[in-house]
């Protein structure tokens, strides 16, 4: 429930700035990759090198590239949907809208399928890539939030510090990872990306993002991206947190947005300066 309490807020009529020191605060209270103790988890900073326009109005849940295309999964009941979208438009050429019931959640690419999580429904929905027909369906008994592919496996979050492994042709667990900083469980694991043989995390509700081992779970750095938005960008605009994280293998290409936002980033990863 908690995780939905800044989305309802960032849906009223509440000035930007107001939203943007909720998320600063949010981001104040992670204790695990926020404070500015001791640590010894390298943390790191970025550099916009392109920004792409993308669709304010996508409650952005899930994010993957493939071949020159984006393909997004958006949430809010009687709003979710899967999209595919240009990269270099924004210009949305597909999309499949879920049922009302429905509170769609993250996305991943395996082999020639797409697969969907739910909120709070145990329902996962599969789709064929190229035409984006739904082809089946999944039950899980967790809550569902973010999800990527290995290669061989899915990798899955529920809003919690466990990471669920599942077999992507049966959908059943098998197996788990337990994430922990500097030894320390960390809670609101959100979006997944699997980037060079790593797992990328947003975290919720916070403007960083974890780069986990998938074999010991330890967090081996930490991303802060808080002021990659612009005030130009918040200016008169309804906004809710950082999520979504997109690679493009091939050209090595690192995407990231947020719920609601106006632009789509795509960012090297740099040592913090102290």
């Amino acid at each position: 429930m908690q995780k939905k309490l800044l989305s309802r807020l960032a849906l009223r009529s509440i000035p930007a700035i107001v939203i943007l020191v909720v998320m600063a605060l949010a981001a104040c209270a992670s204790p695990d990759l926020s404070q500015s103790g001791k640590t010894t988890v390298p943390v790191f900073s970025y550099q916009v090198v392109n920004t792409y326009p993308h669709s304010s109005d996508a409650f952005t849940q899930g994010l993957v590239y493939d071949d020159g295309m984006l393909y997004e999964g958006t949430g809010l009941y009687g709003q979710s949907t899967l999209r595919r979208v240009e990269l270099q438009t924004g210009k949305i050429l597909d999309e499949r809208h879920l049922n009302s019931s429905l509170f769609g959640e993250g996305i991943a690419l395996y082999k020639d399928r797409l697969v969907q999580l739910t909120w709070q429904s145990g329902l996962g929905l599969v789709y064929d890539k190229e035409n984006m027909t739904e082809i089946g369906s999944f039950r899980y008994q967790t809550e569902g939030w973010g999800i990527t592919s290995n290669g061989s496996r899915l990798i899955m979050s529920d809003g919690t510090d466990i990471l669920h492994i599942l077999d992507p042709e049966s959908f059943s667990e098998v197996g788990r990872i337990e994430v922990t900083a500097d030894g320390r469980s960390l809670q609101g694991l959100n979006e997944l990306e699997f980037v060079n043989g790593k797992i990328y995390a947003n975290i919720w509700p916070t403007n960083w993002i974890a780069i986990i081992s998938p074999e010991s779970g330890a967090v081996l750095g930490k991303i802060d991206l808080f002021g990659i938005l612009q005030q130009e960008d918040l200016q008169g605009r309804r906004m809710d947190v950082l999520n979504g994280i997109a690679y493009d293998a091939k050209e090595d290409r690192l995407f990231v947005t947020g719920k609601l936002w106006p632009r789509l980033f795509q960012i090297r990863v740099l040592p913090k300066e102290a």
